[in-house]
C-alpha cells in the first residue's frame, strides 16, 4: 500500500508530498520533503501508522531541497538514503547546494526550506539505472530520468510509478505542468524520460507535486506538450537578450493565464505557484537556450 502524505508546504495543502509504502520488512519512505516541512512529515507518518525510527529505507528522486531537504534528520537515524550518483555527494557534503540556495532565498531560506545537514557516507547508497532493491513482497526498480535534474531517478513498484519531478505538477488533477528551474533543465532529455515512462506500462503515477494520477497517457501528453509550449515561449525573449526581471512577470501572467483558461481557481493558482514558482522555470529555460543555442 502507497500512503500520501501532505507535508502542508507553506501552510497549503495539496503542494508537497512524501510517500510510504508498507512492506514485509518494514515501511519504506518516498522523498522527504524539506527540512521546513519535517514536523508535519513526522505527524504524518504517525498518522498512517508508524514512527520516524521505523523507517529505515528512504528514496529520494533527486537532491533539490523540496524532496530531499529532510533526508539527513534519517540519515543521522542510521537509515539508508537511496540517490543519484551524481547527487550523492551534494548530500555527503551540502554546503555547496546550501549555499546556492542562500544566494537566491535570502532571508527567506529558514521558512522555506530549513536546515540541511552532511549525510554519512556509510548511510548513502548510490544508485546506477536499473538498480533493484528487494522488501519481500516489494521491489523497487530506479530509472534514471533526466530532463528536470541530471541526477533524477523515477522509483517503479510493480504497474506504479514514484516520479518526483519528470511526470511534472498536477494539483487536484488540474492543469498539468513542467518544473524547470535552473540549472540542468535539458528539453530532449526530459522528452526521452516521458518515452520511457510510457514504456513502463504504468496503472499509476505519484507525482511529488501531488499525488496520484491514472490517466497516464493524456497525462503525458500533455506534460510534453506544455514542456515545449514554455520552452518555444521563453525562446524568443533570450534571443532578444531580455533581462529576467522584464520576462519574469510576463511569464507569470502567462502560466497562471493557462491556468484560469482550464478552470483553476485562484487558491489553486497559488498552490501551483508555492510547489513551481514562476520565475524559475524563467531562469531554468533561459539557461537551458544559452547552452542550447
Amino acid at each position: 500500500m502507497i500512503h500520501t502524505l501532505d507535508l502542508g508546504f507553506l501552510n497549503q495543502e495539496c503542494t508537497i508530498a512524501a510517500y510510504l509504502v508498507e512492506t514485509e520488512k518494514g515501511p519504506i519512505l518516498f522523498e522527504t520533503g524539506p527540512h521546513s516541512t519535517y514536523p508535519k512529515l513526522k505527524s504524518e507518518i504517525e498518522r498512517v501508522g508508524f514512527q520516524l525510527e521505523d523507517i529505515k529505507h528512504v528514496f529520494l528522486t533527486h537532491i533539490h531541497l523540496d524532496h530531499a531537504g529532510a533526508a539527513w534528520v534519517f540519515g543521522d537515524m542510521g537509515a539508508k538514503i537511496y540517490v543519484h550518483p551524481r547527487g550523492l555527494r551534494h548530500l555527503a557534503s551540502p554546503e555547496k547546494l546550501m549555499s546556492s540556495a542562500k544566494r537566491i532565498y535570502l532571508d527567506k531560506m529558514d521558512k522555506l526550506w530549513g536546515q540541511m545537514n552532511p549525510i554519512k557516507e556509510e548511510n548513502l547508497v548510490s544508485c546506477d539505472n536499473k538498480i533493484e532493491v528487494d522488501f519481500g513482497n516489494v521491489k523497487v526498480m530506479g530509472w534514471h530520468t533526466p530532463g528536470h535534474a541530471v541526477h533524477h531517478i523515477a522509483w517503479q513498484i510493480g504497474d506504479k510509478l514514484i516520479s518526483g519531478d519528470v511526470a511534472g505538477v498536477r494539483i487536484n488533477l488540474g492543469f498539468i505542468v513542467p518544473p524547470c528551474p535552473p540549472p540542468d533543465i535539458n528539453i530532449e532529455d526530459w522528452i526521452n524520460s516521458i518515452k520511457l515512462i510510457r514504456k513502463l506500462n504504468l496503472s499509476e503515477i505519484y507525482l511529488t507535486h501531488f499525488g496520484k494520477i491514472t490517466d497516464i497517457e493524456y497525462h503525458l501528453n500533455r506534460l510534453e506538450n506544455i514542456l515545449l509550449d514554455w520552452a518555444n515561449w521563453i525562446k524568443p525573449h533570450f534571443e532578444a537578450n531580455a533581462d529576467l526581471k522584464e520576462i519574469t512577470p510576463l511569464f507569470a501572467d502567462y502560466a497562471a493565464q493557462q491556468l484560469r483558461d482550464f478552470g483553476i481557481s485562484e487558491k489553486g493558482i497559488a498552490q501551483y505557484e508555492a510547489a513551481n514558482p514562476a520565475w524559475m522555470s524563467v531562469a531554468g529555460l533561459m539557461r537551458y537556450w544559452k547552452k542550447k543555442i
